[in-house]
């Protein structure tokens, strides 16, 4: 077996090992939620629960690697190979009871992401991919749309946690939501990534993300030939990703950054 697919192998077993336990305890109800970064910056006894699980799993099959989780996993490692853990990605959708959460578990080298998996346990849906070797959900391939003309183009998009920066946001939106297909908010950018993947949206752009965000994802929208970038067509990087159907990539970045300029 190769390295990549090791790794994909124990991701998958840690995601949904930690997704059905997450979706069960959802069902049973959450009894204590708190706030992270601004008051609607949510997080459950369930986010920890399942990053703790993931992580001692990580370090038990793979205890020479780095591991970054969202609530606070931070183990030094010097096999070369770096883990990026979402516990829940879609913590408000998981506290509303709405479907569009993950677990997401991406591995990644010194040339970038090399196997990851989105579990999305209220669809009993598992994306994965390992670099060069597709993309698949629940063991079929998977391909991204084709779509040429971006006014078809259904784009997902995702706002901030801070109120100044969605009024900003959605201002942003407003500008061009007329020249494209719709916009969509799903709530959770490992899902929004995966769902370009598969065909099920044309385009998701974001900012302000963090890598446990897209570690995974990205890897898979790869796999299943979209293209990404910033908003400008550079590198993507969390701080700004935009990913799509190849055809439409320049002109979506194009309405992004026309619609992002300041008022002369």
């Amino acid at each position: 077996m190769s390295l990549a697919h090791e790794l994909l192998e124990i991701a998958h077993d840690l995601a949904t090992t930690a997704g059905d336990m997450a979706l069960a305890g959802r069902k049973a109800g959450l009894q204590h939620v708190h706030t992270k970064t601004t008051a609607t910056d949510m997080v459950t006894e369930f986010d920890k629960a399942s990053e703790k699980l993931i992580v001692e799993g990580l370090c038990q099959q793979r205890p020479l690697d780095a591991i970054v989780g969202e609530e606070g996993a931070n183990v030094v490692g010097s096999s070369g190979i770096t883990w990026h853990i979402d516990p829940i990605d879609g913590t408000t959708n998981f506290l509303y009871d709405l479907p569009a959460w993950a677990v997401s578990i991406g591995a990644s080298d010194a040339q970038g992401p090399i196997a990851g998996v989105v579990y999305i346990p209220a669809l009993g849906e598992m994306f994965s991919a390992t670099r060069g070797g597709g993309a698949f959900l629940n063991g079929s391939p998977i391909r991204c749309n084709q779509i040429t003309d971006v006014s078809h183009a259904l784009v997902c998009t995702g706002f901030s946690y801070s109120p100044e920066q969605r009024t900003i946001q959605s201002r942003r939106v407003a500008k061009f939501i007329h020249l494209i297909r719709d916009i969509r908010r799903g709530g959770a950018a490992a899902v929004d990534l995966c769902f370009v993947a598969c065909g099920r949206l044309d385009a998701y752009f974001e900012e302000n993300l963090h890598q446990w965000d897209i570690a995974a994802g990205i890897l898979i929208a790869h796999e299943a030939g979209c293209t990404s970038g910033d908003f400008a067509g550079e590198s993507a990087h969390p701080a700004e990703i935009l990913v799509s159907a190849p055809a439409i990539f320049d002109q979506l970045s194009n309405l992004i950054i026309a619609a992002s300029a300041p008022k002369e």
